[in-house]
């Protein structure tokens, strides 16, 4: 056991001080949040710039009605549409002409209001060169729908003098039922979800790959064959695991700490700001817990499985063929996300999660959605624990003969042959 704790020491040791580690433990995640402070600050400065709109009304009815409902403003408090010009029933060479002074810039867009809108038989068209805006197409339909609806009312008699305030929606509030209570659900259980999901879905990768690299570093510079000279070939591989898992928990933790201090700070500035709107994330302590023994479980399981890849492997290029297979499974599981995401309790979702390469990222996505029942938990653990302890006993085996092979790649009835050795 001391040689054990020594190979482990060196492996969380030689990690945990590299610049890599420290690169992607603080300076990623600064990074990806300055990317998305970023994206708020320009969204939110974004000025934007008034469209010159010429309204062609085939209808002879509608153009008054959209010129007015096109009120909206733009952050800096000028109007977002100028109707330039409406023209009742235009010609076909009017529209011609449009085009070219849309083309040449004259104007940014017209809008064309058919014969047959108000019957629904036709549908309104928006010509512009550039089409990419959709939060103006949005603007305009709601103009262009209020304005149909009016007609349709007074053609059937009814004044009505404010269309929208008559077909304004209810919004709905959506409560979430816990055994703590009930919370306005704003969307922050599935981002948690996905978030923790996503998380467990690139350290496993990260650190799977790292295992083995770690194997094939010291099979190809021959240092292995020291190391095996002075302790089991077992205590190598068991350690290199375990050490490589003390790092990712490492990581883990730094992360949860900033995390949760960013989080409180941030709710404390929203509870100061009444910023009622936002949604509260909040990651409980169950939830933490259950994300670090589902990395640990699931980093175990492909570990051993990428520990296997190192040790049969002398190149690069070798390396990535074989973990490609690997990789894959941990993938599928992300591709899986909307079984479990539509209901967490179904009976696809249950079978997904408890299918040992899936079950680490799926049950956490449960747990983090709608925690399942405990024996369902349990079931997927002990799954999880006898797949792992059976895969590392296999890797175990290929390592102490795969590590001091060189040359071709071996086939699966060496393989074979591996695992049977004594």
């Amino acid at each position: 056991m001391h040689k054990l704790w020594l190979v482990i020491k060196r492996e969380y040791l030689t990690r945990v001080r590299t610049k890599g580690f420290i690169f992607s433990t603080v300076i990623v995640p600064l990074l990806t949040v300055g990317v998305l402070l970023l994206q708020i600050f320009t969204a939110s400065r974004q000025a934007g710039r008034t469209l010159r709109i010429v309204v062609l009304d085939q209808t002879g009815r509608l153009a008054d009605s959209v010129t007015k409902g096109l009120n909206a403003k733009l952050p800096n408090g000028l109007p977002e549409f100028q109707i330039v010009r409406t023209v009742e029933e235009p010609s076909a060479s009017e529209q011609d002409g449009l085009r070219a002074q849309v083309l040449n810039g004259q104007v940014d867009a017209f809008l064309l209001l058919p014969a047959g809108i108000t019957d629904g038989k036709s549908s309104a068209e928006f010509h512009t060169e550039n089409p990419g805006q959709v939060t103006i197409s949005s603007e305009l339909n709601h103009a262009i729908s209020n304005a149909v609806i009016a007609q349709r009312l007074h053609a059937r008699g009814v004044d009505v003098s404010d269309v929208s305030q008559l077909v304004e929606g209810v919004d709905l509030k959506v409560i979430k039922v816990g055994t703590h209570g009930e919370t306005e659900e704003k969307g922050q259980t599935i981002i948690i979800g996905i978030v923790v999901a996503m998380l467990l879905y690139t350290t496993l990768i990260i650190y799977g790959v790292a295992t083995m690299r770690a194997v094939m570093e010291e099979k190809t510079t021959r240092v292995i064959e020291i190391l095996v000279a002075s302790t089991r070939p077992f205590y190598l591989l068991a350690g290199k695991i375990l050490g490589v898992a003390g790092v990712g928990l490492t990581q883990y933790a730094i992360w949860v700490t900033v995390g949760g201090l960013i989080t409180a700070y941030g709710a404390a500035m929203a509870s100061m700001a009444h910023a009622g709107g936002l949604p509260s994330l909040h990651l409980s302590w169950v939830m933490l817990t259950f994300t670090m023994v589902f990395f640990l479980a699931g980093y175990l399981l492909y570990a051993s499985l990428y520990a296997a890849i190192g040790a049969m492997v002398s190149n690069d290029q070798e390396a990535q063929q074989l973990q490609t297979p690997v990789t894959l499974l941990i993938v599928a599981a992300v591709v899986m996300f909307n079984v479990v995401l539509r209901d967490p309790n179904s009976p696809l979702a249950v079978g997904l999660s408890m299918i040992p390469f899936f079950a680490p990222i799926l049950m956490l996505l449960r747990v983090a959605l709608q925690t399942p029942p405990a024996w369902q938990i349990a079931l997927c653990l002990v799954i999880l624990v006898l797949t792992t302890s059976a895969l590392v006993f296999l890797a175990s085996r290929i390592y102490r003969v795969g590590i001091l092979m060189y040359g071709k790649r071996p086939s699966l009835a060496e393989l074979t042959k591996w695992v049977k050795y004594t």
